[in-house]
């Protein structure tokens, strides 16, 4: 579709139905307040024109108070501000709804990055053989996480589902309907949601978006690439889980939680089979079928409603064989299709639906062997080294029984005891790997295998991937000495070997670049999976990344397919691994249409790579001494910009950062660590990149980066900055991404903090980067305008910033009267917290 076509189609099908719809609101059943519809122009055109002139947030608000309403007291004020909050959410609502239920029309089957036009390009390149042999052992992986970027309760949920389906049939009278529910459903929660809840909340997904989604990609791939001697393999496409799993810096998921959320996952897909086998069985009715398919149907009933009744994938196959034979000998192959797609889902779900991931920080993981240590081995954990203490739990036989301990160790040790359980009920592939935040030593991945022995498991027995987990700048710096000492230790190679020597690494992008600034960070974990990818090679060992990417450009995230793209031969491609969370998983793979693109994207990014030769991929050695230079150059910047003394002051202060906790989006505290203080490396990458981006101002997103591209240009080296950005794809991808980051900004929003006494220096510092990033990107680009090649992009954020400028000026507002003391704080606060809300929503990867 050319790029004119895309506007005019987004135009119809987005803008004029999201004109035509929003007016249905003027009728929605708010109490007391009827006109929110009408005043809300008028406090979007006072913001609008009095950012423009200068004004401030308080003025603004005032003057919308005086000229177009009649109310006097401050609880009258507050009430009306809070009734624009409801309604600017469920305008945020009908605009993802009508753009998501417009995703297939805008977006066609034979677009870059999907598997029609893999397979034309394969074909006319004569690289079809070479794509099926990429295509036997690749696969991908998207692993959903509940960190807290978005948490609609489940009935919005529902009524979101709904409403595209809705809007998709254009069906006035049921869109009314439900956004009257819509305004009658609230939207925030009372308490803060439990790991369980966040499961659930991701589950429904599971159950009425991916099993389906993901039988019919598969089905896709093996039409279009199969033959009678290829079959693609059926782990091809697999999801990971994170919530009730993920303990890292969350005192809430216990062993309880996680044999619980395994428990949900197993009855989802059982459930799922249920549903439809209930299908099939009306079209394969024929004789000596539909007996064998009741039998599994009851066997399936009994496995969801009974405690000690339980099936196997391998049990279920087991009757679809069964089956298969009859209506190939007996029915001549009638319907075997509808079988086969059913038999498909069975080896890709498993009992499993999604892998449960464990994950824990390895600073907790030393707590509890130094508290083992103590209790049972007679050494004085804080007088010996490390190396001592690894000596200790990998050569002791000693067996631990959890009801021993307290606490933390409790915990960890029947968690530890509950695999095997998990294992035998789901599959194997229930629950199959640790991950161990924060690794920076080869201890780190040791106390977790030693921890399996400490329970009682044979070395054997050991079904489980130890994943370290590579975050830090430190973290990412020691990644190839920690493998490397790891592949050679006897021990842990016996392990892998176990494993099929097969490590998966996992590397975060989020705390990264919270920790090292944009440029920095994405360069550091390019050069470290590099690193990973030779130290692994030179042990025999297959290696997979295993990347922990956030929505944002600030938290790794930006487009996907375009950055898996651009990776050169220097980085393994056995496996795309990816973590999905908040407003990426409800934008990208919310529904049908939207998730079965998106998995396509990143399926075909990785299969391109290998299959395709591109030499933008690969960098020169001109090119990475460029990049680490501009690397360097803006780290600096960065790390100047951290150290300054109003930093973490100016987020406690002047954002939104101390709310973020109390919002009830997610079950996990807002920082790790005890106490009131707020240290800066203890900041969760979610609330740090969200305040940012709150504040409309980004700063992880584009921070030095537009510093380091003057240093060159002010050095005349600029036309080599030029040319590395026509002939990297690995360096495009990164400027367009944080285009999108500056494309979301808007500092008219915080103008009158440059005259702040404290803070004005520190903002005009954050606003004069942004000024030389903006402009040294669009002439690196030659762009007229940020985010220029992508039009659909750009209007999406166009129209939700304009959306969600009155739900600004009301968080600044209150911000201001909080920090001025006045008024009713308990009041303001709210307001604060509730229109983190909308802002969160709309903005979809602002965190």
């Amino acid at each position: 579709m050319r790029y004119e076509e895309k506007i005019e189609k987004f135009r119809q099908l987005v803008e004029n139905k999201f004109q035509i719809y929003n007016s249905l609101f003027m009728s929605l059943p708010y109490d007391k307040m009827s006109n929110i519809g009408m005043l809300l122009p008028f406090l979007y055109e006072e913001s609008r024109v009095g950012y423009e002139k200068g004004k401030n947030p308080e003025e603004i608000m005032d003057e919308f108070f005086t000229k177009h309403t009649e109310l006097e007291t401050e609880e009258q004020k507050t009430e009306l501000l809070f009734k624009i909050i409801q309604y600017i959410e469920r305008q945020v609502v009908l605009f993802d709804s009508i753009e998501d239920a417009a995703f297939a029309e805008l977006h066609s089957e034979s677009d870059a990055g999907t598997l029609m036009q893999l397979h034309e390009r394969a074909s006319q390149e004569h690289q079809l053989e070479a794509t099926r042999q990429k295509m036997k052992d690749f696969g991908i992986k998207v692993v959903f996480t509940a960190h807290p970027t978005q948490f609609y309760p489940n009935s919005v949920q529902r009524i979101l589902h709904d409403l595209r389906t809705a809007i998709m049939k254009d069906s006035v009278t049921e869109i009314d309907m439900l956004l009257q529910q819509l305004g009658k459903t609230p939207f925030v929660n009372k308490e803060k949601p439990t790991p369980l809840d966040e499961a659930m909340s991701i589950i429904f997904y599971l159950r009425y978006v991916y099993y389906d989604t993901i039988g019919e990609l598969y089905k896709k791939v093996k039409n279009s690439f199969g033959t009678d001697s290829f079959v693609p393999n059926q782990d091809m496409i697999q999801l990971g889980f994170w919530p009730g799993g993920d303990r890292d810096g969350n005192p809430f998921v216990t062993a309880e939680i996680t044999l619980k959320v395994a428990e949900e996952l197993r009855l989802s897909i059982l459930k799922s089979y249920y549903e439809h086998l209930k299908n099939l069985r009306r079209r394969l009715s024929f004789r000596g079928v539909s007996e064998i398919l009741e039998t599994l149907g009851h066997e399936l009933y009994d496995a969801i409603f009974k405690d000690d009744q339980s099936i196997t994938s391998d049990q279920i196959l087991k009757y679809i064989n069964a089956a298969e034979k009859v209506i190939i000998e007996q029915h001549n192959g009638l319907f075997l299709n509808l079988l086969q797609d059913f038999k498909d889902r069975v080896k890709i779900f498993g009992t499993h639906f999604a892998t449960l991931d464990i994950r824990q920080d390895s600073r907790v993981h030393q707590e509890v062997i130094d508290d083992i240590m103590t209790k049972k081995s007679g050494l004085n954990s804080e007088s010996i080294s490390i190396e001592e203490k690894l000596k200790w739990v990998l050569e002791t036989d000693i067996i631990l029984d959890p009801d021993d301990f307290d606490g933390i160790t409790k915990d960890t040790l029947e968690n530890i005891y509950n695999i095997k359980y998990i294992q035998k009920r789901n599959g194997e592939q229930g629950l199959s790997r640790y991950i161990i935040s924060n690794s920076d030593h080869i201890k780190d991945v040791l106390n977790v295998f030693a921890l399996f022995k400490l329970c009682g498991y044979q070395e054997e027995d050991i079904n489980m991937d130890i994943v370290p987990l590579f975050e830090t700048m430190e973290g990412l710096d020691a990644g190839e000495k920690v493998m490397r000492q790891l592949y050679e230790l006897p021990v842990y190679r016996k392990h892998l070997e176990r494993r099929g020597n097969a490590q998966t690494i996992m590397l975060g992008f989020s705390d990264g670049t919270k920790d090292g600034g944009y440029l920095k960070a994405n360069w550091e974990i390019y050069e470290t999976k590099e690193q990973l990818t030779k130290v692994s090679e030179d042990h025999d060992i297959k290696v997979i990344l295993f990347d922990g990417r956030g929505g944002p450009p600030a938290r790794g995230g930006g487009k996907t397919h375009d950055f898996y793209a651009s990776q050169g031969k220097t980085i393994a491609n056995n496996k795309i691994e990816i973590t999905i969370q908040g407003q990426t998983i409800t934008s990208v793979f919310g529904n049908k249409d939207q998730a079965k693109y998106n998995f396509e994207q990143l399926l075909t990014a990785g299969i391109e790579n290998d299959v395709f030769k591109n030499a933008k991929k690969d960098l020169s050695k001109k090119e990475r001494q460029l990049i680490e230079e501009l690397a360097e150059i803006s780290f600096k910047k960065y790390s100047d910009l951290k150290a300054h003394p109003m930093f973490v002051p100016y987020l406690q202060e002047m954002s939104t950062l101390e709310y973020y906790g109390k919002t009830n989006i997610g079950s996990r505290p807002t920082k790790r660590g005890a106490g009131n203080a707020i240290k800066f490396e203890d900041l969760r990458a979610i609330p740090f990149v969200g305040s940012w981006s709150q504040l409309k101002q980004n700063v992880p997103g584009f921070f030095g980066f537009g510093f380091a591209l003057n240093a060159l240009k002010k050095e005349g080296r600029f036309d080599e900055v030029i040319d590395l950005y026509k002939g990297s794809d690995f360096f495009k991808t990164l400027v367009l991404n944080s285009m999108m980051s500056m494309n979301k900004s808007y500092f008219p929003l915080t103008y009158y903090m440059k005259n702040n006494a404290k803070f004005g220096e520190f903002w005009t510092v954050i606003f004069e980067e942004y000024k030389l990033s903006k402009t040294m990107t669009l002439e690196l680009t030659s762009f007229k305008m940020l985010m220029e090649e992508e039009p659909l992009s750009r209007k999406s954020v166009q129209i939700r910033e304009k959306i969600v400028l009155p739900l600004l000026s009301i968080q600044q507002y209150a911000l201001i009267k909080i920090q001025k003391k006045e008024g009713n704080k308990e009041a303001y606060e709210k307001l604060v917290m509730r229109s983190l809300f909308g802002n969160i929503n709309a903005s979809r990867n602002s965190a």
